[in-house]
């Protein structure tokens, strides 16, 4: 074993650019004609260096990986000294990219956990969730770490790698879920698009997953782990004529998280950038050249790097609700209801909401809530049609039923995200029947704000209700299924939730 005293200050080379780094000195295995006695053996060198306050986002450690290596394993530690109440303490990312390169865009990404192990190994025929199966040819590696909170005294790190050498073995090629299940045409297909496997900090296998979702009710669900795209090729086993598996990521930035919704297999997305880089646009289209759905996540979630702050401009959809309901689903859904206010009355796009569970673990349920989608067919693009266009709705579980509409004007109708083409002054009906909501309350909001609440629902849970206006009173009218109050006057939590019905020409 070789070991390597080493401080930040001695041995960074600071790299400048949109996503600052720094890149420590290089660890050496020599390849040499002694390094031939260990072909069938090991190798192995520790670092240890301390990082600082105010370290930037990644520290890349380069690896010269001489031929002949098997199985490249690395193991990390970091003190986690006591900080003042309100302080942030030491949490430190690790994660791997091969002789490719770190140059933005991943082409030579091989793997990432985050902070949820504390060790991981990759070789051609196997590897640690989260990292990607694959050759380990000779070249400089870079292991990257991520500094996420750095404590006051700063943040003392120990890496150890170990090579093993060998028989490099054979790569099987991924096999991926289809894009299409069995379905009932033309329907209403409930889904969860914000999951984790133990392929990122989750702690439930795919297989687990997939009876979870099922016994939810759900139709279909999108792989989202955070920042690798390692678990596209275990849910073929899941995926069955009951159960679309969409494949995508979320990609965990440190100014906010965003879902890459159904993306082409093995498709990985960079997250190397903050707001201020100007890069986020470049990577949102890159999602939709894969044929994916740009959708931020808890914008307005409260831990550490979670709030949203590149602005919407470049989203599909936008989760408005994660997990149980919450202060912070109250903020999201205040904001994109303004947002709807702007696009209604500058005729611009507007963009539809979304509820997912966000399961990492047990208790974690999955599919609380669900986005429910009218869409053509049970396949990856009709479902994806329907939640660009805003055609669904949001619901607790599986009990929660819904049917919302609009009529006027000479027999016109409309549903959910469509627009009900009458004169500013034609007489506009509104009506939400509901099932599965025992003790709610319905409410209609409008761009004028909530204009309609009904008496509580009876003990069965099934209830309607209608309301009348006119395109020159509401530019649009959407429907919250609300439970009883628990903290007056604020409402109480979100049953369901319906995307808007557009009125007017």
């Amino acid at each position: 074993m070789c070991e390597d005293e080493s401080h930040l200050n001695r041995r960074a080379l600071l790299v400048t650019g949109a996503a600052t780094a720094l890149t420590l000195g290089t660890v050496s295995f020599a390849d040499d004609a002694g390094a031939a006695e260990r072909r069938s053996g090991q190798d192995t060198r520790t670092i240890r260096g301390t990082l600082p306050t105010g370290a930037p986002d990644f520290v890349y450690l380069p690896v010269e990986v001489p031929r002949g290596v098997r199985q490249i394993h690395v193991a990390y530690a970091y003190e986690k000294p006591a900080v003042p109440p309100g302080t942030p303490g030491n949490a430190l990312d690790i994660g791997i990219f091969d002789e490719r390169g770190t140059g933005l865009g991943g082409r030579g990404f091989r793997g990432w956990s985050g902070g949820a192990r504390s060790e991981f190994f990759l070789r051609a025929d196997d590897a640690t969730p989260g990292y990607l199966p694959g050759p380990v040819r000779a070249g400089r590696w870079h292991i990257v770490l991520g500094p996420y909170t750095v404590s006051p005294q700063g943040l003392p790190y120990e890496v150890t790698i170990t090579l093993t050498y060998g028989d490099p073995g054979r790569t099987p090629k991924p096999v991926y879920p289809p894009e299409r299940a069995r379905g009932r045409g033309r329907a209403w297909y409930r889904g969860d698009c914000h999951l984790h496997t133990w392929y990122s900090d989750g702690r439930r296998t795919p297989a687990e997953i997939g009876a979870l979702a099922r016994a939810a009710g759900l139709d279909f669900i999108n792989s989202s782990e955070h920042n690798t795209h390692s678990a596209h090729a275990h849910w073929s086993d899941v995926a069955g004529d009951d159960l679309l598996v969409l494949l995508g990521e979320e990609v965990t930035t440190r100014n906010g998280h965003v879902l890459a919704l159904g993306t082409e297999p093995g498709t990985f997305v960079d997250w190397r950038y903050r707001a201020r880089d100007n890069r986020f646009g470049h990577y949102a289209r890159a999602i939709r050249r894969a044929g994916g759905l740009v959708v931020p996540a808890h914008p307005h979630a409260t831990c550490v790097g979670c709030n949203w702050k590149f602005g919407f401009n470049d989203a599909d959809a936008v989760e408005v609700w994660n997990g149980a309901y919450s202060p912070e689903d109250e903020v999201a859904l205040s904001e994109w209801d303004n947002a709807l206010v702007a696009a209604a009355r500058g005729g611009r796009r507007w963009l539809p909401a979304m509820g997912n569970s966000d399961a990492h673990r047990d208790p974690d349920p999955v599919g609380r809530p669900q986005t429910v989608v009218l869409a053509d067919e049970l396949t990856r693009e009709a479902i994806l049609d329907g939640i660009r266009a805003g055609r669904s709705y949001l619901a607790e579980s599986k009990a929660v039923e819904l049917s919302f509409s609009a009529a006027g004007g000479k027999g016109a109708h409309a549903g959910i995200g469509e627009r009900l083409r009458v004169a500013a002054d034609d007489p506009v009906t509104v009506r939400l029947d509901v099932k599965g909501v025992p003790g709610c309350v319905i409410r209609f909001v409008t761009d004028q704000g909530v204009l309609f609440t009904s008496p509580a629902v009876g003990p069965s849970g099934t209830g309607s209700a209608e309301w009348r206006t006119t395109a020159s009173y509401a530019a649009y009218v959407r429907a919250e299924v609300r439970k009883p109050q628990t903290a007056p006057p604020q409402p109480g939590p979100m049953a369901a939730l319906t995307n808007p019905i557009f009125l007017g020409r």
